[in-house]
């Protein structure tokens, strides 16, 4: 098939967090199954640009990438691309289908407005954006605006809504925007070797953007009890919330046992990974929870809020601890946890069997084949009969 994948942003902008990667996980894999995959893209990455060629495709792990220009401004916010929104409306016609990855952005109403001219089906991937709390707690007037005015019509035109997890389509179901032809397919990752390096003791491991709906302030609470814990912080914090992060350890006298990072990625991100004793993701909200695949695949067990999307999965395995993410319930998981060792190693060792069987980036490429595969044979059948 030829795939056109829209996302407002790309590689190398990593400072997005786990849906770039996601993105370019699926699309490089699809590449991999004989796919023609390219993806349209700004060169925005924070305030300043990416530093990749524009006007031209770059090849990157068998995918085509194009970078466009975005303006300054409010429209920049909006990843607006004069200069992509005049290669949707050339070359929507060549594709068979193409793949939406945002919502209230504008690349999103661009290429799906190229795709109904075209007639070309798409699909829609909130990537975890239709949260009823995080519309709330930002810009609420003006997305629930955009969900009645503009989002309701692409995603009802739309050839099916994929979601990376029970959940993700659990928190959409709340927003008041339709929701045709759902699925599930979730993310995926690149199974690394077994570990192997003796992990540390009492150290638990936050890895992942610093924002607020990461919970972290319930973390710092429920590590104030537990006395011999130490907590490494590590992620982009684009939101500045870190200072207010250590004004919290300094006042529950935790400060010399909290680690802020900062970014990590390559060697220094793997050997968290693998020397950590455990991972904690305590979040209000987490479409599907990348960093938790992360940590299964190489053998760490995990302790998650109900509201990980991975959550259940992780609870049917046995790879970990689901819990409260309130202080004192997260705590006593915590601890239960910690003084047992034999129990880590064995939910170790189920979370990599289950990221072997079920996560793998050829086995979710397939999954999202098969949907793709019924979508176009359902549109030209359409077209026949319109014919």
């Amino acid at each position: 098939m030829r795939l056109l994948h829209v996302v407002p942003t790309y590689l190398p902008a990593t400072r997005y967090g786990g849906p770039i990667y996601a993105v370019h996980g699926l699309c490089r894999a699809l590449a991999a199954r004989g796919h023609a995959v390219d993806v349209f893209t700004t060169n925005v990455d924070g305030e300043h640009d990416s530093n990749v060629p524009l006007g031209v495709p770059v090849s990157l792990d068998g995918v085509q990438v194009h970078y466009f220009a975005s303006p300054a401004g409010l429209r920049r916010r909006m990843y607006v691309s004069r200069a992509m929104g005049t290669a949707l409306a050339e070359r929507m016609s060549a594709y068979d289908l193409l793949h939406l990855h945002s919502v209230f952005l504008w690349p999103t109403y661009a290429a799906a407005r190229a795709a109904e001219r075209a007639r070309v089906p798409y699909v829609v991937s909130p990537r975890g954006m239709l949260v009823p709390e995080l519309i709330r707690r930002k810009s609420a007037l003006v997305k629930n605006a955009w969900i009645r005015f503009v989002e309701s019509h692409t995603f009802r035109k739309s050839a099916g809504i994929h979601f990376t997890a029970e959940r993700e389509w659990e928190d959409a179901r709340q927003v008041a925007i339709p929701l045709p032809a759902p699925f599930i397919v979730p993310n995926g990752i690149d199974l690394p070797p077994a570990a192997s390096i003796p992990r540390l003791g009492d150290t638990l491991l936050f890895l992942g953007r610093i924002n607020w709906k990461k919970g972290l302030d319930r973390l710092l609470a429920a590590a104030a009890v537990l006395p011999k814990v130490k907590v490494i912080i590590a992620g982009n914090d684009e939101e500045n919330l870190t200072p207010a992060l250590r004004a919290q350890a300094e006042r529950l006298g935790i400060a010399d046992r909290v680690d802020f990072r900062g970014p990590v990625r390559g060697a220094a991100k793997d050997e968290l990974l693998r020397t950590s004793t455990a991972l904690v993701l305590p979040s209000l909200s987490e479409n599907f929870g990348n960093v938790v695949l992360e940590a299964m695949a190489v053998e760490m067990p995990v302790i998650v809020t109900p509201e990980v999307g991975l959550a259940s999965d992780v609870a049917q395995a046995g790879a970990g601890i689901v819990t409260s993410g309130q202080p004192e319930p997260l705590a006593a998981a915590i601890g239960k946890l910690l003084r047992d060792p034999e129990s880590r190693a064995s939910m170790g060792r189920r979370g990599r069997e289950l990221v072997a069987a079920r996560f793998t980036w050829d086995r979710v490429a397939m999954q999202m084949e098969e949907h793709y595969l019924r979508i176009v044979a359902a549109n030209a059948a359409g077209l026949k009969t319109i014919q």
